[in-house]
């Protein structure tokens, strides 16, 4: 027990990520509720549920929670594992223990602050980058965890990115937008995203195709950025941005949810 709770303080402290398993209600099963079980990236596991068919079942669903930052309930019902509940049902909490998630926001201007604000509550650990002193300060985006308030790509270079890491760029202007892009390629940002009209964003990604950037790199920005909701305001569009940035995380389809029989 004090080697999986020493290792879930490793990952929520910028360690590697690990999933965490436990057993909520019992079920038919008879397991134990509280009962815990760590699956790494690579599979392999600490601890146990009880049983070990069920232990089999769990960590080859854990392999694809990683990359959805799950946070969800599973119900054991005929073998297999289901999102949807299920009445008497064995039930296991899937968690990805992983460090704070960084939103790293390129551009302190109208958009830029909204984004800061939203992701503060959305409780991103929120980082913000201009160049210019009037905007890059803790006056005019008090969410900000971290201002970075110097060159574009001098900064950006700098900054640590990973999987967990969404990037957007909002800045000033195209040019400083494409500028900051090619820093980020390559670096393995759960989530990259520019704003600005069909036009404009197509033209730099053909800037950057003929640069020899790799095709499928370029495929995984997105832009125009946001979801499609209409949005006229920055409020508006910071809101459209962030949707996408939690579809994309939890692996939704930006679907609308509206149902009736």
């Amino acid at each position: 027990m004090l080697e999986i709770t020493q290792r879930l303080l490793q990952a929520a402290e910028g360690g590697t990520p690990v999933v965490l398993a436990s057993v909520l209600e019992a079920g038919p099963l008879g397991l134990e509720p509280g009962t815990r079980m760590l699956i790494e990236r690579d599979g392999t596991r600490m601890g146990g549920l009880g049983n070990p068919q069920l232990d089999d079942l769990v960590a080859e669903y854990a392999a694809d929670a990683f990359d959805r930052h799950a946070t969800e309930t599973v119900y054991v019902g005929e073998g297999e594992l289901r999102t949807r509940t299920i009445a008497n049902a064995t039930s296991i909490y899937i968690e990805v223990v992983e460090s704070k998630p960084v939103f790293l926001i390129v551009g302190a201007g109208h958009i830029g602050k909204c984004l800061a604000k939203l992701a503060d509550f959305l409780d991103f650990h929120v980082a913000v980058l201009d160049d210019r002193e009037d905007f890059a300060n803790s006056e005019n985006i008090p969410e900000a965890d971290e201002i970075l308030c110097e060159d574009f790509e001098t900064a950006i270079d700098r900054y640590p990115i990973d999987a967990n890491t969404s990037i957007v760029m909002v800045s000033r202007g195209h040019k400083q937008d494409e500028v900051s892009l090619r820093r980020c390629l390559g670096r393995g940002a759960g989530y990259l995203g520019m704003i600005g009209s069909k036009r404009r964003t197509s033209t730099v990604i053909q800037h950057l195709t003929e640069e020899g950037y790799d095709p499928e790199e370029l495929a995984r920005i997105r832009t125009p950025i946001g979801l499609k909701i209409g949005a006229e305001t920055p409020e508006e569009i910071a809101i459209s941005i962030m949707a996408e940035v939690i579809m994309l995380r939890r692996g939704g389809d930006g679907g609308s949810m509206y149902y009736r029989r």
